[in-house]
């Protein structure tokens, strides 16, 4: 209990060097300030990420050893730099636009807050994403400065691409149309699929622990409801999020900041390959697992296939 209120604090308090900065810098008359007040939105995004996230997120994960911040901030970054740029001195936008894409986005944040929290079973900073400490053991005594770089500067540039629409909204200033209403469609579908599979995740592991404390066999695989036609039908329901919100900056004729949906993709297809290689390690889920990988597909929901060989196919 504790250790949970501990870390609760520390995530409380965290971001308040750059929330303090963004409440005094436009009404301030000290160089530093005024030089912050009219500079681009992405530089002066990128140089509060650099000492907020990535310095000081560093330094507080180099006293805990434990990565586990910016698992929870990844969910909460987005709404912070949504509201940078939203009210940054050169923003201009349609306020129809920018209003919706501010509701998405909180609603796209609470969803996956409330999942990672669920997941954690409400404690913060319980423990640091698997990933990590996988790297933590394969670099060992020079973890401590590779972290640095391959936990939170690489994440710096991951957010702040991911993010780019959120600063197109922000500073183009179009009439709303068809697409836009297309964007709002693809990004409520994607939240939608990411919830209902995370949920029905969250109910397996569940099942699955009870099971293991009543000391009766647990079901090896996941293979229900939406997780019956995709493996991952939770990060299907992500990338529709990020490339529905890509829509409105391409609708803007920014179809540049597109790289950040691209890129988003690109590290999921790396995670998957991850995740299903750490899946068939395990020795009582490997076989069945096989099995799923024969039938059913990757990422878009598609329907079951007969596995090559099966004579009734």
């Amino acid at each position: 209990m504790v250790k949970n209120l501990k870390n609760l604090l520390i995530a409380l308090v965290i971001p308040l060097p750059s929330v303090y900065f963004l409440r005094n810098y436009k009404n301030s008359d000290t160089s530093i300030f005024n030089w912050a007040y009219n500079c681009h939105p992405l530089l002066l995004a990128n140089i509060l990420f650099f000492f907020n996230v990535d310095l000081l997120f560093w330094l507080i994960a180099l006293v805990q050893s434990s990565h586990w911040m910016i698992d929870l901030y990844w969910t909460v970054i987005p709404v912070l730099l949504l509201h940078f740029y939203a009210t940054h001195p050169l923003a201009e936008f349609n306020t129809l636009r920018s209003w919706a894409v501010i509701l998405l986005t909180w609603v796209w944040s609470l969803r996956l807050t409330h999942s990672y929290l669920r997941r954690e079973n409400w404690q913060w900073g319980a423990r640091e994403d698997w990933r990590f400490s996988d790297m933590r053991t394969q670099y060992g005594p020079c973890w401590w400065w590779i972290s640095f770089f391959s936990v939170y500067v690489i994440q710096q540039v991951f957010l702040i691409g991911i993010c780019l629409p959120l600063y197109v909204v922000h500073s183009v200033n179009h009439p709303c149309n068809i697409w836009d209403f297309l964007a709002i469609i693809v990004c409520l579908l994607g939240g939608v699929v990411a919830y209902i599979a995370d949920t029905q995740l969250y109910n397996f592991v569940t099942t699955n622990n009870k099971l293991k404390e009543l000391g009766k066999p647990t079901v090896p695989n996941l293979d229900k409801g939406l997780w019956c036609y995709s493996r991952h039908p939770n990060y299907f329901g992500e990338q529709l999020w990020w490339w529905g919100l890509g829509i409105f900056a391409w609708n803007l004729g920014q179809s540049w900041t597109l790289v950040g949906a691209l890129v988003n993709s690109m590290c999921l297809a790396y995670v998957t390959v991850l995740v299903e290689k750490r899946m068939l390690k395990q020795e009582s889920r490997a076989e069945a697992y096989r099995q799923y990988q024969k039938t059913t597909s990757v990422w878009i929901p598609w329907f079951k296939s007969h596995p090559q060989g099966n004579k009734n196919a």
